[in-house]
């Protein structure tokens, strides 16, 4: 991929776009209707930022976007890791059922509210993004990976997933269901696993890394955990 930059970027744009529809389909089948305001204000944010993002890496770095296509794991992983995906098509399928069948009634402010704090979250993930280009979505370590602890990484060792959080446990009020929050806080357990995961490997195979986690305590969220 890294051999033919022009294939890269051009497979950068394609990925995100057909993730906008899929999610589209997804929000708007279930629900039976074009007036479900709250999927167009969630998605269209989300959509924005998407685009934006793969803009801004597709010239600043094209490396990262490489390495977030990647999704074939190196390491084993357990059970819940790997119906995360499932987890989180379920998370944006029942908000469209919600609204069709007005399970919940979410008021207007909480949902603009939660939005706000989803926007964040993927806003923070961008910053990550730019403080870290070895950010993969899977597993590894590669030759020469430097540790990066500036920035977020200063604060604690696995910023990205904070940001991820914020996103998956405030979309479902973002969509207007509060049934959705029962599948959304599963991702809790999840991405616990998955960091624990994650630090046996760095711990292995990234030198010096033992000692970053002395001078940065907290893997995700200061002063808790």
């Amino acid at each position: 991929m890294e051999d033919n930059p022009s294939l890269s970027r051009t497979k950068a744009y394609l990925v995100p776009i057909i993730i906008m529809i899929v999610l589209a389909l997804v929000l708007f089948l279930p629900a039976g209707s074009l007036k479900y305001w709250q999927g167009w204000i969630w998605w269209s944010e989300i959509s924005a930022v998407t685009l934006f993002i793969t803009a801004y890496f597709s010239n600043k770095d094209p490396g990262l976007l490489s390495r977030r296509m990647k999704v074939k794991e190196k390491e084993r992983q357990p059970l819940i890791i790997r119906f995360s995906s499932l987890l989180s098509m379920f998370t944006y399928l029942i908000p469209g059922f919600d609204y069709r069948f007005h399970w919940s009634t979410v008021p207007a402010g909480v949902v603009i509210t939660a939005n706000a704090i989803v926007l964040v979250g993927y806003i923070f993930i961008f910053v990550v993004f730019k403080e870290n280009s070895y950010a993969s979505t899977v597993i590894q370590v590669e030759e020469e990976q430097p540790i990066i602890s500036t920035g977020p990484y200063a604060i604690v060792r696995h910023p990205m997933y904070l940001g991820l959080l914020l996103m998956m446990l405030f979309t479902p009020l973002a969509l207007g269901s509060y049934w959705a929050l029962i599948l959304a806080s599963l991702f809790i357990p999840t991405i616990i696993f998955r960091i624990r995961k994650e630090e046996e490997v760095l711990l292995r195979d990234l030198p010096g890394y033992a000692d970053y986690c002395k001078k940065t305590r907290y893997r995700m969220i200061p002063a808790v955990w």
